[in-house]
């Protein structure tokens, strides 16, 4: 097993015993929660009348139902407004913080908690959501957990864990132009399966990871879970501390700052670590990024072909052959030139700042092609103020976007952001799964911030690196 890995030293530190199962119960630093997975454990706290250990380390939002267009109240969607309702009076009753779209900081869970500093190296953070592996990129071990674990650590500040391998993912070398997180963490899932991490967690090192900003290192770690691992991280360091810095938690209190930072600075994987697999893949070769099918794993270069089924391992033949069919593609094709119908920028992988400053850069001077729907869903409420004072909704909204509030969106269409039949989307979002965004016979084509916009304006999947430059006027 690992020794000496951030994931040892962060798992010994909040370690309060090993359960006659073999499980170790786990201190919980930082639960987050939302309006979906939480009201059925708050259910169950009250049926046992039980109390919440510690409001004090639980902070709540809403994101995944939450509608991102008309939100007067109550919501349209009758689910919806039950499910803020219940919440609103969950969090209360106990004084649990709570971002709601009244305080101008609500958002999407895995935006939030790292954009007001609640988030932060060597901690232990849960939520009721799978993609809760993005916060691991402060150096965080964070866990998406199910209903009855969060019921345990609402009861218990506590939470019960199988203790798994260290993979080290090193990706080497620069990144060309246009290549980004996204397509990082899109080429390491291809390379190593949708299941190729069970029974790991990833550590992602390299002159690749580490010359990327917070924001490209969220999207990595956030997708770690496509991949099948537990967990993903990255070390904590100069690129991390001056983020925190800046925050909510941090920006009037830096003798706090220093404080905590030595222990940030302690718990780094030593370079002695030992880990039970490492994995070097060469950043310089990477490319933009698309899928092909209906897994995050099936992936290609734009500039690629297509796999044809019989080349692929036994166990991934069926699941091929049949993605192809629902994608309508063929073996020996690229994606370059698939007719999209809709163009989605958001989600907890990359609605931040910088990705929509990213796509703004691509959409600016031209218009979305007008066989596309097109819509912008800021990752906070934060954000979405950022982006307008930098005059990103203008741009935007001038070439024929929908500029929306924040929330998780088509993402997983939960509220009313769905494709429609059979339309094709280009997606900036983590999952392509059949059904995912909203219908049984939409298509979602996974890409970058900048593939998606790209894909707007031309109507296809297209290569943003051949996309002619733009002279916009002063």
């Amino acid at each position: 097993m690992s020794e000496r890995t951030l994931y040892d030293k962060v798992w010994e530190n909040h370690k309060v015993t090993t359960l006659p199962n073999g499980q170790d119960q786990l201190f919980v630093g930082l639960h987050l929660i939302h309006e979906v997975t939480s009201p059925q454990a708050f259910g169950m706290l009250q049926e046992r009348d039980l109390e919440v250990a510690r409001p004090d380390l639980t902070h709540a939002t809403v994101d995944h139902i939450v509608p991102t267009s008309d939100r007067d109240r109550p919501f349209e969607n009758e689910a919806a407004e039950e499910m803020m309702a219940e919440l609103e009076e969950n969090v209360r009753s106990v004084g649990i913080e709570f971002d709601d779209p009244t305080t101008g900081k609500q958002g999407i869970v895995h935006v939030i908690g790292p954009e007001q500093g609640i988030t932060q190296p060597g901690m232990t953070i849960v939520c009721g959501d799978s993609h809760t592996s993005t916060h691991g990129a402060f150096g965080a071990l964070a866990f998406g957990i199910g209903t009855s674990q969060i019921r345990d650590v609402l009861a218990t500040q506590t939470v019960a864990m199988e203790k798994k391998k260290v993979r080290k993912i090193e990706v080497t070398g620069e990144l060309g132009d246009d290549v980004t997180a996204k397509d990082v963490i899109l080429t390491i899932i291809r390379r190593l399966g949708t299941d190729g991490g069970v029974g790991y967690v990833y550590e992602y090192a390299g002159e690749a990871i580490e010359s990327l900003g917070m924001e490209g290192r969220m999207s990595i770690c956030n997708m770690s879970i496509e991949g099948g691992a537990r967990a993903g991280y990255v070390n904590p360091d100069e690129t991390t501390y001056e983020w925190l810095e800046g925050t909510d938690e941090f920006e009037d209190d830096p003798e706090r700052f220093e404080e905590l930072k030595s222990y940030w600075e302690s718990i780094g994987s030593d370079e002695d670590a030992e880990y039970d697999d490492v994995v070097t893949i060469d950043g310089s070769e990477i490319e933009p990024v698309v899928t092909w099918g209906t897994t995050p794993g099936q992936g290609i270069g734009i500039t690629e072909e297509i796999p044809d089924p019989e080349s692929l391992p036994d166990d991934k033949q069926d699941t091929a052959r049949r993605a192809q069919e629902h994608m309508r593609v063929a073996p020996g094709d690229t994606m370059e030139g698939y007719d999209i119908d809709v163009a989605f920028l958001g989600s907890c992988t990359n609605a931040r700042l910088p990705d929509l400053r990213a796509a703004a850069e691509i959409i600016r001077g031209r218009a979305v092609d007008d066989s596309v729907r097109a819509m912008v869903v800021p990752g906070s409420q934060r954000v979405k103020a950022a982006a307008e004072r930098e005059g990103l909704d203008e741009i935007f909204t001038e070439a024929g976007f929908d500029w929306r509030d924040a929330g998780c969106s088509m993402c997983l269409g939960m509220n009313d952001d769905q494709l429609v039949g059979d339309e094709a989307s280009a997606s900036s979002s983590n999952r392509n799964f059949v059904g995912r965004q909203g219908s049984k016979d939409g298509r979602t084509v996974l890409m970058s911030p900048q593939m998606v916009a790209a894909a707007a304006v031309t109507g296809e999947v297209t290569d943003v690196r051949e996309l002619p430059k733009v002279e916009v006027k002063a």
